[in-house]
């Protein structure tokens, strides 16, 4: 039986629905993680893991997230796939606020970030495939349940990851779509590259909250995003009760 993690980001602190039999407060050989990990039954029965990014309340930036240990410790604690939730900006056209996409690529700008399990001193040298970041089955599994739930959505894109915790400028937006890049967030890796490294599939459920800058003729506020966050998540809550139960 595939046990589910979900990663909640922004705006997804704690997952209604979930009934909770144990909240792991776990220590792992990478510090601790963002919060328990939170385990519970979901709607009809199946066993659910879920774990707050940015913790609960959310309190962490996120080039501070420790990574390594959120990953590890879902490992640990039974997770056979992951799905994470993302709030992001949107930098193709078809990317307007509400619309969801599930990337099938990303492209790293981030700096500084513990973002390998495999340093130090080891037997040897271990280089992990990575070309396809997203794992196919679990995109399709979002992909219905999107369909299911009548969501505004991408089937692919390329996520754009970048340092944060200020959103970014208009000529480095420029870049990223002259990169290729389709939504934008602070938040997509190392957590994709590390559940690689532990053989966990691994999917994105990005919620697109606000125009990336420059592509609208306002400034991007908190407000805006907040509002953004607080229609959509409701919809992404069926869409992964969908998944969970299905």
């Amino acid at each position: 039986m595939t046990v589910y993690a979900i990663i909640g980001g922004t705006g997804l602190t704690q997952l209604d629905g979930l009934t909770i039999n144990a909240a792991l407060h776990l220590d792992t050989p990478y510090g601790a993680p963002s919060a328990p990990v939170l385990r519970g039954q979901y709607a009809s029965g199946e066993e659910v893991l879920f774990l707050a990014r940015h913790g609960h309340p959310h309190r962490i930036p996120p080039h501070q997230v420790n990574y390594r240990a959120n990953l590890w410790a879902l490992k640990e604690s039974g997770a056979k796939a992951i799905i994470a939730v993302n709030a992001v900006g949107g930098i193709h056209s078809s990317m307007a606020t509400g619309h969801f996409c599930l990337p099938h690529q990303l492209i790293d700008y981030t700096s500084g970030r513990e973002h390998t399990f495999y340093e130090g001193e080891l037997e040897h040298v271990t280089h992990v495939d990575f070309s396809h970041p997203y794992d196919t089955a679990l995109r399709a599994k979002l992909a219905a349940a999107l369909d299911q739930h009548r969501c505004s959505y991408s089937s692919h894109g390329v996520y754009g990851c970048t340092q944060g915790p200020r959103l970014e400028t208009v000529a480095e937006i420029a870049r990223m779509e002259r990169d290729g890049c389709d939504i934008v967030g602070m938040t997509g890796m190392p957590e994709a590259a590390l559940a690689r490294e532990l053989a966990l599939p691994y999917a994105c459920l990005a919620l697109v909250v606000n125009p990336a800058a420059g592509k609208s003729n306002t400034l991007i506020t908190m407000a805006e995003i907040e509002r953004a966050l607080e229609e959509g998540m409701g919809r992404v809550k069926s869409v992964l009760a969908h998944v969970l139960t299905s």
